[in-house]
């Protein structure tokens, strides 16, 4: 086996100032960069890029510290045992299309899963490659980060719409009254929802003598800048919004505006609405009948107004209903496809731009072991460990990661830990040799951040304004590493003899394709960016359901219906876990930058102080949960309403054979340890981590010593 002594000498990037977007998160902020002597000497948001005009976050500053990483990988590795071996690329590619290969054909072809991470469509190399190997495998076990996060809002999409990527985006810019659930988006940057410099946005909101109503059930940072706040119980938020559109259709209030022409089911959405009222779910959510009352009201006579749902309403055992209510609110109020409301984008890069009218994307197989349903060709993740330990045909024998930690990110991490060890066969393609990586038997490593050029496809799509961007590399990767693409083709050639397009000639084509006629060479010469304008009305025209309507009642919507109904009669547990986002944090793998990590520790249980039961702040607790149980700092705080704990996501680095140094150092614990896979949205598939049922108390002594 070859051994490398040295890594090959990457040549230094010209001096000079390089523009290009950040692709850490969603909101894709554009970034003014300046290189003196192969360093990045300063980095600023680019007051030029007309979507985020100057605006940028703690994580863009910290793009040369991941570029600079000395945990970072950029060579092959192999694991024999519990030791690391560098490979050549030609070794390593043949290796693993080899040991792909050879399972395939002793097992079948489901027996090798694919798992893409969030940083998949981050990446437009990853993104319009990782396809070509996925369909070289074949395999129906294909999983992403989507169904810990973003499903009920495909699915939604899918059935109103007729595509899942036809998700309504706040028109943030031109609102006057913004209702937001479940949402941080000052934590977030936005979600489903790219707009840089929220906190600015929703200011603007305010300024124009507009209203920014939130309900969470913690009084997160968005919530400073809301005019009214309200705490709900999680998991609730789609009692409260069957509650909304009674008051609407009690009252009168309903008005479809321009698409009552082409909207069916609104007798069927008034019809479910009807027996939900205020005071019938006000115990159960916490928020009162008044208040419902009066926000129903407000929200259907505001001429321009928008609701906006989003993680905190995915992440529970109704998130299906509760994404396809918002959108249900929206449209009987006339703020579907209207300005100042939940409207559509149409990006230079168009994904829709090849969809066919009326196509099926859920239900048509489902998984081996428990029966869930696939959904755009994936399964949900909550089904992968159980689908790699029990026995029988299409058992899963190997996998393939691709930017992705799901050990730290999906639910009960600690069973998907152990089932990772078991496996036949495993390959990570990732720059970092993390929580989930360690199992694999090779790391492919790609370049990434400056190194890479990059078009967000996926985020232009979901944009407050039509805009298009292309950034080009900043800093020239060595000999002896390789882009995403890269890997991906070369894996892909050797499984099937065909390689397919590059990126940047996929990338080409879909714009010449797309709604404004441009192209690479277009965009390349406008580094700032291009600016396409507000978002539009688009209705009927975009439409993809095989009926060309709008269809307000999904008949699975209204199937599970009577599932909300009985829970309406189910006492809640006393105490349940929630999530926290956090500004300086990108799920698992920002926490090896130091200069995110600066300052107190992040990783704490907050408790309000009505449950702490004679615990103190700062003192080591036990959480324990049905599959699992942590030690962790307690923070006692009143931005928690009573009954409800929030431990933030992504942390948990203290496994052995990770190589995170400054991410071990503020090692955490796992939320992940104490969701639990069985919670999960019947209707979606969409793991319900949020609302897990948890016990508190002291820790022991030895507990308290290894949390510290």
């Amino acid at each position: 086996m070859t051994q490398y002594t040295a890594p090959a000498v990457a040549p230094l990037p010209a001096d000079g100032v390089y523009f290009r977007a950040c692709n850490l998160c969603e909101a894709i902020c554009g970034l003014q960069i300046t290189v003196q002597g192969g360093k990045v000497t300063d980095l600023r948001g680019d007051v030029n890029d007309p979507l985020s005009k100057g605006h940028i976050c703690p994580k863009g500053t910290a793009l040369p510290d991941l570029h600079a990483d000395p945990d970072r990988l950029k060579r092959p590795m192999r694991r024999d045992g519990d030791t690391w071996h560098e490979m050549d690329w030609d070794e390593a590619l043949d290796y693993v299309a080899a040991q792909l290969g050879a399972v395939r054909e002793k097992y079948g072809a489901d027996a090798v899963a694919t798992f893409q991470g969030n940083p998949s469509v981050h990446n437009s190399g990853t993104l319009l490659s990782a396809g070509g190997l996925v369909r070289a495998i074949g395999s129906r076990n294909r999983f992403t980060a989507t169904s810990i996060d973003q499903l009920p809002h495909h699915f939604a999409g899918a059935e109103m719409f007729g595509h899942p990527f036809l998700m309504p985006i706040p028109d943030i810019d031109r609102t006057d009254f913004m209702l937001m659930m479940g949402a941080n988006p000052l934590a977030s940057n936005g979600s489903i929802m790219t707009a840089p410099d929220v906190r600015g946005r929703l200011k603007a909101i305010r300024e124009r003598g507009g209203r920014v109503v939130l309900l969470d059930p913690r009084r997160t940072e968005s919530a400073d800048h809301a005019t009214d706040f309200h705490f709900i119980r999680p998991g609730t938020d789609a009692y409260l919004l069957l509650a909304l559109l009674n008051v609407v259709f009690a009252e009168g209030l309903e008005r479809l505006g321009h698409l009552a022409d082409f909207t069916d089911g609104l007798d069927d959405v008034r019809d479910a609405a009807q027996s939900f009222t205020p005071e019938r779910v006000e115990a159960l959510t916490g928020v009162s009948a008044d208040t419902i009352r009066t926000l129903a009201r407000d929200f259907a006579t505001a001429e321009r107004a928008v609701a906006y749902g989003r993680i905190g309403l995915s992440i529970q055992e109704f998130g299906g209903l509760s994404q396809w209510l918002v959108n249900v609110l929206n449209a009987v109020t006339g703020h579907l496809d209207s300005e100042g409301g939940a409207m559509f984008t149409r990006p230079a890069y168009d994904l829709l731009g090849r969809a066919k009218k009326g196509a099926v994307y859920h239900g048509r197989f489902t998984s081996r072991v428990r029966g869930l349903p696939e959904f755009d060709g994936e399964l949900p993740n909550v089904t992968m460990a159980e689908e790699m330990t029990v026995p029988g045909d299409g058992q899963i024998r190997a996998l393939v990661t691709v930017a992705g930690n799901p050990v730290l990110s999906t639910a009960d991490g600690a069973a998907l830990d152990t089932a990772l060890s078991g496996l036949d066969f495993m390959v990570s393609i990732d720059p970092y040799l993390n929580e989930t990586t360690r199992h694999a038997h090779v790391i492919l490593p790609p370049a990434f951040g400056l190194e890479v050029a990059h078009y967000d496809i996926t985020f232009h799509l979901l944009a407050v304004q039509n805009t298009a961007r292309y950034s080009l590399p900043v800093f020239p990767i060595a000999g002896d590493q390789r882009f995403d693409y890269q890997i991906f083709m070369g894996l892909t050639e050797r499984m099937t003899g065909k390689a397919g397009n590059t990126p940047e000639e996929k990338l080409n084509m879909g714009l010449q394709a797309g709604p404004y006629n441009t192209n690479l060479d277009e965009l390349k010469a406008n580094p700032h960016g291009v600016d396409y304008g507000p978002l539009q009305p688009c209705f009927p025209g975009r439409l993809l359901t095989a009926s060309g309507r709008v269809n307000l009642a999904p008949a699975p919507m209204l199937a599970d219906l009577p599932r909300l109904e009985a829970a309406l009669e189910v006492t809640p547990p006393p105490l349940v876990l929630i999530g926290r986002r956090q500004l300086r944090s990108n799920n698992s793998w920002m926490h090896n930058t130091p200069r995110l990590m600066r300052g107190p520790g992040r990783c704490t249980l907050q408790l309000n102080s009505a449950d702490a039961a004679g615990l103190v702040d700062g003192q080591n607790v036990e959480v324990r949960s049905r599959v699992g149980a942590v030690t962790v700092p307690l923070e006692l705080t009143d931005t928690l309403m009573p009954g409800v704990a929030s431990l933030p996501h992504g942390f948990g680095h203290s496994r052995k054979g990770v190589r995170l140094g400054v991410a071990s150092e503020h090692a955490g614990v796992s939320l992940n340890d104490l969701t639990d896979s069985q919670r999960v949205d019947a209707l979606t598939g969409n793991a319900a981590v949020n609302g897990t049922p948890i016990t508190l108390h002291a820790a022991a002594a030895s507990e308290a010593s290894a949390a510290d």
